[in-house]
């Protein structure tokens, strides 16, 4: 999930996993839940926060620390704000 790191948030992916018998196309499903961090320091190494069983009807609650995102922010390894490319594009405040 690259876009973890690019974005330093937070990402709940939420599947739907059962039996809908009496709706079309749906009668069937088979999925897994997750909540993936950045990968970077402080946060897991394979950036999986939290996962579901795959293919079974269960309910994935995951606590996730937002002062972490601040942290990353200012002192983590890739820095979107200050290590942009000065040379190609600028910010202006309108």
């Amino acid at each position: 999930m690259i876009q973890n790191i690019e974005n330093e948030c937070y990402v709940a992916i939420a599947g739907s996993v059962g039996n809908l018998p009496k709706v079309n196309n749906m009668d069937i499903q088979f999925a897994q839940s997750m909540v993936f961090t950045p990968c970077d320091f402080s946060f897991p190494a394979n950036g999986i926060k939290a996962e579901a069983t795959t293919n079974t009807e269960m309910i994935l609650i995951a606590d996730v620390d937002l002062d972490l995102l601040k942290d990353l922010n200012q002192f983590g390894s890739m820095r979107n704000l200050k290590d942009r490319r000065k040379d190609i594009f600028e910010l202006k405040k309108k």
